[in-house]
């Protein structure tokens, strides 16, 4: 008498299928290892700027307000980006070479100086609401020669009045503000006056020059008057137009600023100097 098949297989191979379906989990387990084994250079690069990013330790050019607001464009590019012809490169290391090859554990605190230096500085402005709508005008940025504030001009809302050395009662306010921040960091000051290329015809013997080196020490003298010690000016300069923060438009408002550099200097002794 044939017994009837009650299961749904009628093949009884029902062992087959469970089989199949390990070695395809083991294929593609091993088709990720090798996919993982494989480094991508770009990608590496983007995972670990993130990082640098998350935790504060960010060294790549950023450019932000304080207080982020809308209408003033970011640079799409780095300042001084050009290309080198292969008959025209060294084999000898410059400044920003060395300054690569530095040990790591002195890069990492230095770029965490600078980048609590900076929280500090935003958390310092945003804790100041009757100056919010003005701290619109300071900008940060994080460049090989330290951390720049720069005190910008934008359309229609200017920090210095025309032509003048003195600034606004509203730009000596944020600079107030942000002296107890500066005078207790440990860190050199450079400050430094730009303007914005015009076609207007200068004054006689008072131009670009003179006033960009004029409002740079505006700013020195309202930081002196607010405590910060002599020593700690490391420099107060005027570069007229020759620095633009948008070279493609050098007319336009933002790059007539003041910025005030936050020194990233070398180390007295050497951070690899054997005893």
């Amino acid at each position: 008498m044939a017994k009837k098949n009650r299961g749904g297989h009628t093949g009884g191979h029902g062992w087959f299928v469970t089989f199949a379906d390990l070695m395809a989990l083991m294929m593609a387990f091993f088709v990720m290892l090798v996919a993982f084994s494989t480094q991508d250079s770009a990608k590496l690069q983007v995972v670990a700027g993130s990082m640098r990013d998350a935790f504060g330790v960010q060294d790549k050019v950023r450019y932000s307000g304080v207080i982020e607001v809308m209408g003033l464009p970011t640079r799409p590019k780095l300042k001084n980006v050009a290309n080198i012809d292969p008959k025209d490169a060294s084999p000898n290391p410059g400044p920003d070479d060395r300054d690569r090859n530095r040990t790591y554990g002195a890069r990492f605190k230095d770029d965490r100086k600078f980048a609590l230096a900076s929280a500090s500085l935003r958390q310092a402005m945003q804790n100041m609401p009757e100056i919010s709508e003005v701290s619109k005008h300071i900008m940060l940025e994080e460049t090989q020669q330290g951390l720049n504030i720069e005190i910008v001009d934008q359309d229609g809302r200017s920090m210095f009045a025309d032509g003048a050395k003195e600034p606004f009662e509203r730009t000596r306010q944020i600079v107030q503000k942000l002296a107890p921040s500066l005078k207790a960091m440990p860190f050199r000051i450079a400050i430094s006056g730009h303007t914005a290329t015009s076609t207007m015809p200068a004054r006689p013997g008072y131009g670009p020059w003179e006033l960009s080196a004029d409002r740079a020490n505006a700013i020195r003298q309202i930081l002196a008057a607010e405590g910060v010690p002599p020593g700690n000016f490391y420099m107060v300069a005027g570069k007229a137009d020759t620095d633009p923060l948008f070279p493609d438009n050098p007319s336009m408002s933002p790059n007539r600023r003041v910025t005030i550099t936050l020194m990233r200097e070398e180390p007295p002794i050497p951070v690899d100097l054997a005893p």
